[in-house]
């Protein structure tokens, strides 16, 4: 498994030296990449009942050298969005309802041996994080309620788990992602790029 892993990593590092004339080889080999995703938000428990499926985006930055392989470390930074349900709309006198949130998760991945290795290094991955959300959620009801329009500010801290399936270069995550009263289920396609590689 760690050799599998560490032959692509290797192969990634002699890719981007060529490429990208980094610096003379030395005793430890460093790799930080870049990742951008995207994919759906499934609300759970009580933040379904006010929110239909959303969306989210997120950039994350990823650490590891050839000391700890399989495991990279990562933090990520998001922007997600979700829509208020039309069932919550019917029976409250809201006439719109929508909720902001600036996730930031630290973690780590771990990378199993791989499924495939022929065609294409296919490799089961599992990470989990601490998270940090900042959510804003805006109020606005109809003009014969007589209540006033606000925006609601609060930020929580809650922790993500996640497994997938990876080709290192893009993943398939699917993650449990727990926030006082906003657990939801993500789905996240990632494009992985090598920002910076020396070895």
């Amino acid at each position: 498994m760690i050799n599998s892993i560490k032959y692509l990593f290797i192969t990634l590092l002699i890719f981007s030296t060529i490429g990208f004339a980094e610096k003379p080889p030395s005793n430890r080999a460093t790799g930080f990449f870049v990742a951008f995703g995207v994919g759906p938000r499934m609300p759970l428990g009580d933040f379904s009942n006010t929110t239909d499926i959303g969306y989210g985006l997120n950039v994350e930055f990823s650490y590891t050298d050839n000391e700890f392989l399989p495991v990279f470390l990562f933090a990520n930074l998001g922007y997600e969005q979700y829509p208020g349900s039309q069932n919550y709309f019917q029976e409250t006198e809201y006439s719109n309802f929508h909720t902001n949130a600036l996730p930031v998760n630290i973690g780590a991945r771990y990378y199993f041996a791989p499924l495939l290795e022929n065609i294409v290094l296919l490799m089961p991955i599992i990470q989990a994080s601490a998270s940090y959300t900042y959510y804003q959620t805006l109020h606005e009801f109809d003009q014969n309620s007589g209540k006033n329009n606000f925006l609601d500010d609060e930020s929580k801290f809650g922790f993500s788990a996640g497994a997938g399936i990876s080709m290192f270069m893009m993943e398939l995550l699917a993650s449990y992602n727990y926030m006082p009263s906003n657990q939801f289920v993500s789905v996240d396609l990632k494009v992985r790029i090598p920002l910076y590689i020396n070895f």
